[in-house]
């Protein structure tokens, strides 16, 4: 009973820890628009997320009820399973972090899940229903829906206000836009929080500590709710640099149009009960929002390989979790092995971040050549295009900086 209680709360730890990794690595997606055109200073905007960040967590049970009682089968998940899956969410989440790189945290977590509960009892283990409609289906639409509801609403927006005063416009936007940024926080504790709560409610209905079909009980909505408002507060510095600059350039008009457009599908989706990747949505707003601007640009090189990223991370963190899950089913030394593999690996990541330290002090002193750094990550899947290509790009992106006075004045 003793070493049955001790992996039940390595798994709640455990799963605290992907929450606050999830809460730094999805700050960009509630306040990365808001920090690039300026309508919030950095620590401002990340305080703020963290606030309705907790506050959503209590909004809602319906995805965590999709994750501990629809995706995989209850009565073959052992701790040790959940425990495994959660090392293959957090390692992705920190790979991806170090990188700059905007992926979902909500498909790490469903990956490992999935890849651990089938090298555990198998693939009947896996709800393949609930895994297409509730998972595989909103991930794909979400992006489209937010990035077409952006793109028109950008267009609305600039066709409404173009007989507008300019600077009584552009402060209105801005209110707007930081109304819009504190509605996708929302949302997000609404949705992501929420994951963490069905996963540990499944690990406690694995160990027997609560019945089957259980809601999660008031302490366990607290602590994630906590967990992610803590790492919602730190910052991911380095996501936020790639979601406001590298995609495409906003003004506080297609903020606006982004994040309300954004925070609309994720609201919805979790009323649904759809396990949605915040991440998702939001890059499909801010690539919608870029394409409803006259002259406005998204960056598809940045854009290519993020949805290369985005198709890698349930497999990435299935194949980790299911090695982890056969290391623990060794023994209780197989799972305190892949405990310090764990810590191992993410004190290593967090040393070598350190090598180039990105904070809310310089998250906004680049351009969009940044976009190396995913270039640099991911250019062992997607081959760099011809010569020819990036010669002919490169020629034709000067061309509109004459016309955006913030893009000319950022080498001062």
């Amino acid at each position: 009973m003793e070493s049955f209680s001790l992996i039940l709360a390595i798994v709640v730890v455990t799963a605290l820890a992907f929450d606050f990794t999830n809460g730094f690595h999805d700050t960009a997606n509630a306040m990365a628009t808001t920090i690039s055109t300026g309508a919030l200073k950095p620590k401002v905007a990340v305080a703020m997320s963290a606030v309705l960040n907790l506050v959503g967590a209590f909004l809602s049970v319906e995805v965590a009820n999709t994750i501990s009682k629809g995706l995989v089968d209850e009565t073959g998940i052992r701790p040790e399973v959940i425990f495994a899956a959660l090392v293959g969410a957090i390692l992705w989440n920190l790979l991806t972090w170090l990188v700059g790189l905007p992926s979902s945290s909500s498909h790490a977590l469903m990956g490992g899940l999935i890849g651990a509960a089938v090298a555990s009892a198998g693939l009947g283990a896996v709800h393949g229903d609930v895994l297409v409609t509730k998972v595989l289906l909103p991930a794909i639409a979400a992006p489209v829906v937010a990035g077409v509801a952006a793109m028109v609403a950008s267009r609305l927006t600039y066709t409404l206000g173009r007989k507008a005063d300019g600077e009584a416009a552009a402060k209105g936007y801005r209110a707007g836009q930081i109304a819009s940024a504190g509605l996708v926080s929302l949302a997000h504790g609404t949705n992501d929080a929420q994951k963490t709560m069905g996963i540990i409610t499944l690990a406690l209905v694995a160990g027997g500590a609560l019945a089957p079909d259980s809601d999660p009980p008031v302490w366990v909505i607290l602590s994630a709710g906590l967990a992610i408002a803590l790492g919602t507060y730190l910052g991911g510095w380095r996501i936020i640099r790639t979601m406001g600059k590298g995609l495409t350039d906003l003004q506080p008009q297609q903020g606006f149009a982004a994040q309300t457009s954004a925070a609309t599908v994720i609201l919805a989706s979790s009323h649904l009960g759809f396990s949605l990747s915040t991440t998702h949505s939001v890059s499909g707003s801010v690539m919608g929002a870029g394409l409803g601007r006259k002259g406005g640009v998204v960056r598809w090189s940045t854009a290519t390989r993020m949805f290369v990223a985005w198709a890698l991370t349930l497999p990435a963190a299935a194949l980790v979790a299911a090695l982890a899950e056969w290391v623990c089913g060794l023994g209780d030394w197989g799972t305190a092995l892949v405990a310090l593999f764990l810590v191992g690996s993410s004190f290593a990541i967090w040393r070598i971040s350190r090598r180039e330290v990105v904070d809310h002090t310089n998250v906004n002193a680049v351009g969009a050549e940044e976009s190396g750094v995913v270039t640099a990550a991911i250019a062992a899947v997607t081959p760099p295009p011809p010569a020819g290509v990036t010669e002919e790009l490169t020629a034709t992106l000067p061309a509109p900086e004459p016309k955006t006075p913030s893009a000319t004045a950022t080498p001062v």
